[in-house]
Parts: structure tokens; sequence; C-alpha cells
């Protein structure tokens, strides 16, 4: 399995921006498809965004499209989320996942085989 490290997250304002990296250990970072969730207090950890292992396709929950957008370096074993124009429901802490294989189900956490500790981000209104 691979190791997630997420960073970037704190604390910005409304309508502001913050940039997430979840960096890979190993050396099959490529061949994972990749995601983001999250999760806010009492409610059930949701799909964010979703890249596959080229980069070539991505996915977005209605709520983050047009605001949020997913990429990758491979050569850097690293997947972005850049998050602008931040709303306070984005509070929440988000995950980074990833799947060796998700069919057709990249928005389903259960096809996430590896999972990093999370990332706190706070949008004051």
């Amino acid at each position: 399995q691979v190791q997630l490290v997420e960073s970037g997250g704190g604390l910005v304002q409304t309508g502001g921006s913050l940039r997430l990296s979840c960096a890979a250990s190993g050396r099959s970072f490529s061949s994972y498809n990749m995601g983001w969730f999250r999760q806010a207090p009492g409610k059930e950890r949701e799909f964010v965004a979703a890249i596959s292992r080229s980069g070539g396709s991505t996915y977005y929950a209605d709520s983050v499209k047009g605001r949020f957008t997913i990429s990758r370096d491979n050569a850097k074993n690293t997947v972005y989320l850049q998050m602008n124009s931040l709303k306070p429901e984005d509070t929440a802490v988000y995950y980074c996942a990833a799947s060796r294989f998700w069919g057709s189900s990249w928005y389903s956490r259960h096809a996430y085989d590896s999972w990093g500790q999370g990332t706190q981000v706070t949008v004051s209104s």
C-alpha cells in the first residue's frame, strides 16, 4: 500500500483560496487513481474530487465544481487540490486517498485502499 501525507490546510476567509498537497511514498504512485474526500463534524465523509492514474480524467462533486481543481505530478508523487472561492460550508477535515482500481466508483470511499491522516480546512464567514 502507498503511504499518504496531506498538507496545506488552514484558516481562510470566505472567498479565499488554499492549495492542499498529498505526498505519497513508494515507487508505484502512478499506478494509483487518487481522490480527495472531506468530513465535517457530525457528517459522513464525502467525495470531493478524483483523478485518474495519468491525470487524463478528473471528477468533481457538484458542490465544488468550478471552484476546486484536482491535479497530480507523478514525478513528484504528489496530488493537489486547489480550492478557490471557499465557503464556510467547505469547512472540514480533508483526506487524500489512493485507489488501485475503482471501476466506475471513483466517488465511493469504499473504492479506496489507502488514506492519509487528514488536514483541517476552516473557512470563516
